[in-house]
């Protein structure tokens, strides 16, 4: 009976540990955090610059306090090795409050706030992925610049798939976003890494 107990208790404590290796730091401002997401000034234009002369794209991630989808994106997506190395690999991301005070500078030079660039770029779910080219045009905002945007929780394969098809400029070809994912999808089920129903 005792060796039970102790066998049940292990079990648990393995389970408990592996839950707070998943847990995910919160900021003070109610965002979660990745240690690997870039803290800038938020100027836009120079955001795109600094990511191009590391050879990576600039990707923004709205979010916002309480977000279960945002927390979702980080335990779930952003935790695993796959998609986090990837990401790490090829892009600079720098999160936004949806409803956050600080200071944003857009492509066109209009000074914002977090609050009101994503009101005037239209973005209304969180989290959500913008992804700007890799030279930043003066005359546009950075809704018009977007050369991909991504609202709302998706799954892993899509959530990637997206980062890939931006890095291959996916855009600037003929194979739409849909097609370029299913055609993955399908290697990857032939390759017997994932089931059926799975994204």
């Amino acid at each position: 009976m005792k060796r039970l107990f102790l066998g049940i208790a292990s079990a648990l404590l393995l389970v408990v540990f592996a839950a707070v290796a998943q847990a995910v730091e919160v900021g003070d401002d109610g965002l979660h955090k990745e240690d690997w997401f870039t803290i800038t000034f938020r100027d836009v234009a120079e955001d795109v610059a600094q990511a191009r002369s590391e050879g990576k794209r600039l990707a923004i991630v709205f979010e916002q306090r309480g977000c279960i989808y945002c927390r979702e994106m980080h335990e779930k997506l952003l935790s695993d090795p796959e998609v986090r190395d990837y990401i790490r690999r090829n892009f600079m991301v720098v999160q936004y409050n949806m409803f956050g005070g600080e200071e944003v500078t857009d492509l066109d030079g209009q000074t914002l706030t977090e609050k009101t660039a994503a009101r005037k770029w239209g973005y209304v779910f969180t989290p959500t992925v913008v992804f700007l080219p890799d030279e930043a045009p003066r005359d546009k905002s950075v809704a018009e610049a977007a050369v991909a945007t991504m609202p709302g929780a998706f799954g892993k394969w899509t959530f990637l798939n997206m980062f890939r098809w931006v890095k291959e400029k996916g855009y600037e070809k003929d194979e739409h976003f849909q097609q370029y994912h299913a055609r993955i999808i399908n290697e990857l089920r032939a390759a017997g890494r994932l089931g059926e129903g799975e994204d």
